[in-house]
């Protein structure tokens, strides 16, 4: 596992963008030296476990890493936008034996994007900090992560199941925009893998404890270019939660992944995610699909298959994406079609990392080859600048 370099002393928050999965690259912006504070991989694998809630909603700090992801569309000022906003935590296991309060034994990060679909123009921003002395923390009796005034908080809903329902709200003040959002699941929540527990490569040891909340409503407002825009009623406007903790690391034969969570016009969710060697070729995959009031399908590693359609080069970095894809799964035929090109994120300037992540929309391929549009959702691309080093 390679050092990184330490972040520079000219280096703002707004400097640069994390990946809810570059934790390892994230040490680095914290302006720790690598050498002192590298994090000790695992080789056990993860225990199968139920998943118990709200008590799993919350964080669980001696494992690795672990994020709280919400992805969505909402309509504001008349027009379509696209918004991210990710908490995660890593565990610094060199440091878990110091006594000092200052000691870094948690990070906590926060990474904050709003994509004007119609502008064609990504906003995006975040912060870090070392948990502790109430700058930053997550709690871990149930989702409540913050870093100074960004948060994002889970209350119950009175008289219904923990799995069940749940009210998330999330305030975010970037440097030029504001997320002010609330959401409301409308659907149970969804486990991942089996019962939760999800593979993500060819080693046991690689999987994580992993459940998302598609089909979120989405409610509250936005603020950019200094107006305040409330969330307009709108069936479209969704979003999609994913919380996912691991000890185990990336595969040493993936150069990195492609993931979407996309949710369907008629309530369905679909999951597919591979992990692509530096030939392009699939080293694991997965995925799941549920329809609205239904049993989750969940896809084994040889039932999914991406083929991109359609490349986008970067005139920042120079990679070439695909920002279109044909993916295969035992639910269907699908195409992955970007609304921007232009939604990388650069991180250079403090991690090293430069990933895509972008609103995108869902056709489904009929039996005559015909596509039609059937939902909305968030892609993730990584390894297509440098091989991903986790």
């Amino acid at each position: 596992m390679r050092q990184l370099p330490l972040i520079p002393p000219h280096f703002s928050p707004a400097d640069a963008v994390i990946s809810r999965r570059m934790y390892l690259h994230a040490l680095a912006a914290a302006g720790l030296c690598l050498s002192s504070w590298t994090l000790a991989p695992s080789a056990m694998a993860l225990p199968i476990k139920s998943l118990q809630f709200p008590r799993d909603f919350g964080s669980h700090p001696d494992l690795q890493t672990e994020w709280w992801y919400i992805t969505g569309q909402l309509q504001a000022g008349g027009k379509p936008w696209g918004f991210q906003l990710t908490f995660f935590r890593s565990r610094i296991a060199a440091a878990q034996g110091l006594q000092s309060p200052l000691a870094a034994k948690q990070l906590i990060f926060a990474h904050a994007a709003l994509c004007d679909v119609q502008g064609q123009k990504l906003h995006h921003d975040q912060r870090m900090a070392r948990a502790g002395l109430g700058l930053a923390d997550a709690s871990e009796s149930d989702t409540h992560v913050y870093i100074n005034d960004w948060y994002l908080k889970r209350q119950s809903v009175r008289g219904q199941d923990a799995a069940q329902a749940s009210h998330y709200s999330a305030k975010l003040a970037a440097k030029d925009f504001t997320l002010d959002l609330e959401f409301d699941s409308t659907q149970r929540l969804l486990l991942q893998g089996s019962n939760g527990l999800s593979r993500k490569g060819p080693q046991e040891e690689q999987a994580s404890y992993y459940y998302s909340q598609p089909q979120l409503k989405v409610g509250g407002s936005i603020t950019v270019g200094g107006q305040l825009l409330p969330v307009e009623t709108s069936s479209h406007n969704r979003a999609w939660l994913d919380h996912e903790c691991s000890a185990a690391i990336m595969d040493k034969e993936a150069q990195g992944w492609d993931w979407i969570g996309m949710n369907l016009d008629d309530g369905s969710a679909l999951t597919a995610f591979h992990l692509r060697r530096p030939d392009g070729s699939a080293l694991w995959a997965g995925g799941s699909f549920r329809q609205a009031g239904q049993s989750a399908q969940i896809f084994s590693a040889n039932q999914v298959q991406f083929e991109p359609l359609r490349y986008w080069l970067s005139p920042h970095s120079k990679a070439r994406y695909p920002v279109a894809w044909r993916v295969q799964t035992p639910a269907g035929r699908f195409e992955v079609h970007a609304l921007v090109d232009d939604q990388e994120l650069d991180s250079r300037a403090s991690t090293g990392a430069i990933y895509w992540e972008g609103l995108c929309e869902l056709r489904r391929i009929g039996a005559d080859g015909r596509s039609s549009a059937v939902g909305r959702g968030y892609l993730e691309m990584t390894g297509y600048v440098a091989a991903m080093k986790l």
